[in-house]
């Protein structure tokens, strides 16, 4: 088998592994999946928001998923290692199966939207856009979105920073799928930066301070920029004028 082939049934596999343990393990509330080869055999690193219900009474329940993953897709000695969520209201895929049983359970939509954007904000996210899409009111198809702080469309913020949930709610005028993407309360935009003054610089970056070279300057910014100029500036400036 060719390599690209190769890496197109590895991640399909994948794909298939996370679709079988959405729908198994939803009563504990899946948050995300990762899948790792190891020397003695494949980790199969499972994150929940409830993992007694994963783990069972005396570990039934997980040797029985293990039984089963090894059988239908042929994993080598697979390793189920479970873990508890920190906190849900910051797990897109969570917060997204959360909106879907709400709409299922007859919540507006727009309430139920409204309801997980407050929730997830208040749990101190830096931004949150959910997406709900499908026969909302009425015959014909909408897309609705609900958003506030800040979410990057783009580039590798979004990348690090934005994690993507996506689950779908099936009602009796057709089936609505509900997008929702968190951005992690600790990143860092790329526009925030920190200006150090010179005592700082000196605290944070010692070696930086010592490598500079005589024709080097270091302009405090605690000092104003007029009184900053040294002598031999004012002189440079008055022969030029002259």
């Amino acid at each position: 088998m060719a390599s690209e082939r190769k890496f197109i049934a590895e991640n399909i596999r994948r794909v298939l592994l996370k679709e079988y343990l959405m729908h198994t393990v939803d009563r504990a509330g899946f948050g995300g999946v990762d899948v790792q080869r190891t020397p003695m055999g494949t980790r199969v690193t499972l994150t929940t928001e409830r993992p007694g219900i994963v783990i069972g009474r005396k570990g039934s329940a997980i040797k029985m998923l293990t039984t089963e993953i090894e059988r239908r897709f042929k994993y080598d000695n697979p390793q189920i290692e479970v873990q508890e969520v920190d906190d849900p209201n910051l797990n897109a895929q969570i917060m997204a199966e959360k909106l879907a049983f709400a709409l299922e359970r007859g919540w507006h939509f727009r309430r139920a939207g409204h309801s997980t954007v407050r929730r997830i904000m208040d749990a101190g996210a830096r931004g949150c856009l959910i997406i709900i899409s499908g026969k909302l009111t009425g015959e014909r198809h909408r897309t609705e979105k609900f958003k506030e702080g800040y979410i990057k469309y783009c580039g590798e913020t979004r990348l690090q920073f934005v994690k993507t949930g996506f689950a779908v709610a099936k009602l009796k005028p057709g089936v609505i799928g509900v997008k929702v993407e968190i951005m992690d309360p600790n990143a860092r935009l790329p526009a925030e930066i920190d200006v150090l003054n010179l005592e700082q610089a000196k605290t944070a970056l010692p070696d930086m301070v010592e490598q500079l070279t005589p024709k080097d300057t270091l302009i405090d910014a605690t000092v104003p920029l007029d009184q900053s100029r040294t002598e031999s500036d004012v002189d440079e400036e008055k022969e030029v004028s002259s």
